[in-house]
């Protein structure tokens, strides 16, 4: 198999995988149906591992001998949603313009998944001394929410895997650390009356608005707290206040608002002892409201948690990975979350590199360039070569 023909053959794939629409809200299983026929065709059967209410599914598959020393290709299916976006071609349908291919995760991440489904057959065809793992999740884009299940059955039934290459969008190069982010709700019951009589009454919106100035001065606490040395731009924990919602009219005190934040956390940071100040503020605010209006208060409530990824000292996963991207650049780490954290954090060997870049995903008219599928199947031959070794 020349890279040439896998970049061919991936495009067609990828083709497929944007034509379904996978928005985190929405199911995957069509999707994962597709794949577990293109898995059948060659003789290898995918294990499911889905939700609670059966609506989505990960799905493992290993490709060759069931031994140790293999390496895991692990992706999300799920995409962000296309809502509003101003799309000049079908998000839903592989476009090429040029020197590109336009897409709803055409970028981020199907270009990877389609990568790692083409060296299916040519792997299930010719054999290997060692296994490539496929490991497909879903709702990473919401928290990273699905993979866990499938690393726990990956860690019990997998012969131990050599590394882990998850292939978020890096222009094929090795990226070795990412920032872990943790999601929280606070709900502020207020009580409601005439916005003449604020004595009657209790604004959720004055009160949510003091919680958000909280808040906001952590985030300028954090920003002077960072590591110029180190390899995270920016080089300290962030916090954002992504969401507000409340109120009913402009004369009403507020009955209800809805605010949600998410921290960006350095590795070796936790996200709870840096909000410690802002959990006692609330607690505060909670108390001094149930004393005058029983039914109002303050709620808080994690929505999702996401570990950091920590580089790995000499790591055996991004030894054998920059070789197969031929990568001799500096050390990376990036500010966005993935699910290398939670790879890692069951004890494997992992690294981050995939083609597209980060600058593409979510994007209206989202795109891949050609020419980082022909990176990308580079790599893919070069991993394949090492394993048929």
């Amino acid at each position: 198999m020349t890279p040439e023909r896998l970049a061919a053959d991936a495009t067609a794939i990828l083709a497929d995988l944007v034509a379904f629409d996978t928005t985190s809200r929405d199911s995957n299983l069509a999707l994962i149906g597709y794949v577990e026929q293109r898995l059948a065709a060659v003789g290898v059967t995918g294990r499911r591992v889905a939700n609670a209410d059966g609506t989505k599914a990960n799905l493992y598959a290993t490709i060759g001998p069931a031994v140790a020393g293999g390496v895991v290709l692990s992706g999300h299916s799920d995409v962000v949603p296309v809502d509003g976006q101003p799309w000049t071609s079908d998000p839903w349908r592989l476009t090429r313009r040029g020197d590109r291919l336009y897409g709803r995760g055409s970028c981020d991440m199907k270009g990877f998944l389609a990568l790692s489904l083409a060296m299916v057959p040519p792997i299930a065809e010719r054999g290997a001394g060692r296994p490539i793992h496929l490991a497909f999740s879903y709702d990473e884009e919401v928290g990273c929410l699905g993979a866990p299940s499938m690393i726990a059955e990956i860690a019990r039934h997998v012969p131990p895997p050599l590394a882990v290459v998850v292939g978020e969008p890096t222009d094929m190069t090795v990226v070795g650390g990412h920032k872990g982010i943790a999601t929280w709700t606070v709900t502020v019951t207020g009580h409601e009356a005439h916005s003449s009589l604020t004595h009657k009454g209790l604004s959720a919106n004055m009160v949510a608005i003091r919680l958000m100035q909280a808040l906001a001065d952590l985030a300028d606490r954090l920003a002077g707290e960072g590591d110029p040395h180190g390899p995270f731009c920016p080089d300290h924990a962030t916090l954002t206040i992504g969401q507000v919602h409340g109120g009913t009219a402009v004369n009403i005190l507020a009955r209800e608002c809805r605010f949600v934040f998410d921290v960006r956390t350095l590795p070796g940071q936790e996200p709870e002892a840096l909000l410690a100040p802002f959990f006692a503020t609330c607690a505060e605010a909670d108390a001094a409201i149930r004393a005058r209006f029983p039914d109002a208060g303050v709620r808080v409530e994690r929505r999702s948690r996401t570990p950091s990824f920590a580089p790995e000292a000499d790591g055996v996963a991004e030894r054998l990975a920059r070789g197969w991207a031929g990568d001799n650049g500096p050390a990376r780490a990036v500010p966005y979350a993935a699910e290398a954290g939670q790879f890692q954090g069951a004890g494997f060997s992992t690294i981050i590199c995939g083609p597209g870049s980060i600058a593409q995903a979510h994007q209206p008219d989202e795109y891949i360039e050609v020419a980082q599928m022909e990176r990308g199947a580079a790599f893919m031959v070069r991993l394949a070569e090492d394993l048929v070794r």
